[in-house]
């Protein structure tokens, strides 16, 4: 079960306990007092394990891919052919998840102490990806810089909830949301839409994001893309990198189109485009699950901190997997959130260090990481006002949302 704090008590940022009635309650400790209990290498990262990983996950990516062309065409059962295909597509989608949480090191410096070596592999391996580098660079760290504040984080803020009766929108299929709230079958369609499209939404729209993140005001919903150097989401003086974003995704355009002349577009499908959805998936999944969870707050901007964000984040499970080929990001996400630049081989050792320093604000949810996608999705809607701690929304209990 995940530790929460008591709740007959309004929290602040000190590195002590204090007493009301008969209840103990830990307040939130000072950014400092966390990161002087985090051994000093924590902080260090190594160029050669950082390239190495690269490397390891990079060939086993090629590797893949040189048996699916070798082996899955000479299967003559469609079905089976297809089926190998539909593996090969799951294993690799995994494989890449992990190449994206590499990039994602890099972005945060985290990968070596070397910028530019960080921006080029970074940019390498994310544009790969169909990713915008430096265009998800920027964003996401202001996403850190205000995690879990209602007005300016960059993702998955959530929706307040209101006394109107709900909006009919392409969400609800422009039927009565009311009506269709409680459907098993519409929160499934729901769920594989935001599954499939949300990390699109995102850098197409900005979706999701609280209504002071961007950088100037902007009316236009084309003046919001990540792919748009003058875009609102990003200041004047981060154009030219935005430009080079899109410069890496055009390049693996041409890529993509290139080995489609020599295996054909239907291969170049499978090839491709099957594992690419795999890791949209995971990506939406991992970072949905760090910051929706029942028990973890969100807060409104004048009751804000740095550490109340980031320790309003949820450590999960996914074994195996997360371990060795998403680099413990499921796993570790929270020590990730309080200090970006802590390599990931470090961050299980910086996690169990700062355990007793954060105490009963560290949240970690042991259970089933696909079963507790579907949970949290059909029950964190909506957001409201705690009034047992000034400053911070809770979500809305589903007894509540009707």
């Amino acid at each position: 079960m995940i530790a929460t704090t008591q709740t007959k008590t309004t929290v602040t940022e000190r590195g002590t306990t204090r007493m009301r009635g008969s209840s103990t309650v830990q307040e939130f400790p000072d950014i400092q007092t966390i990161r002087d209990a985090i051994p000093k290498h924590c902080f260090e990262p190594s160029t050669a394990r950082s390239l190495g990983y690269v490397a390891r996950d990079l060939a086993m990516a090629s590797t893949l891919i040189w048996a699916a062309l070798t082996f899955i065409p000479q299967i003559e059962d469609s079905v089976l052919r297809f089926s190998a295909w539909m593996v090969y597509g799951l294993v690799q989608g995994m494989v890449c998840t992990g190449v994206w949480i590499l990039a994602h090191e890099c972005g945060h410096g985290a990968f070596s102490k070397h910028p530019r070596l960080n921006d080029f592999v970074g940019w390498a391996l994310h544009s790969s990806l169909m990713v915008p580098y430096f265009s998800w660079k920027f964003s996401h760290h202001r996403h850190h810089r205000f995690t879990g504040n209602m007005e300016k984080d960059m993702v998955f803020v959530p929706a307040v909830k209101t006394d109107e009766p709900p909006k009919r929108r392409l969400a609800s299929f422009y039927l009565d949301p009311e009506i269709l709230e409680d459907a098993p079958i519409v929160s499934l369609i729901q769920l594989i839409a935001h599954q499939l499209a949300g990390w699109q939404m995102y850098l197409l729209f900005n979706v999701s994001a609280g209504p002071d993140s961007k950088q100037r005001d902007e009316s236009g919903w084309l003046r919001v893309s990540h792919f748009e150097p003058t875009s609102a989401v990003f200041r004047s003086s981060e154009a030219f990198y935005i430009f080079l974003a899109d410069v890496g995704l055009a390049l693996t355009c041409a890529a993509i189109y290139y080995s489609a002349t020599i295996v054909g577009w239907p291969t170049m499908f499978f090839l491709y485009f099957v594992p690419y959805m795999w890791w949209n998936h995971w990506l939406v999944a991992i970072t949905y699950l760090h910051h929706t969870h029942p028990d973890v707050h969100h807060y409104e901007a004048d009751s804000w901190t740095y550490v109340k964000g980031a320790l309003a984040t949820v450590d999960r499970d996914f074994g195996w997997i997360d371990k060795h080929l998403f680099h413990g990001i499921i796993g570790f996400h929270v020590i990730h959130h309080m200090f970006a630049r802590i390599p990931f081989y470090y961050a299980e050792e910086a996690t169990a260090a700062v355990q007793p320093v954060i105490g009963s604000h560290y949240h970690r949810e042991p259970g089933s990481f696909m079963g507790q996608l579907w949970q949290t999705f059909t029950t964190c809607r909506f957001v409201e006002k705690d009034p047992e701690h000034p400053g911070a929304m809770r979500w809305v209990k589903p007894s509540k949302a009707q």
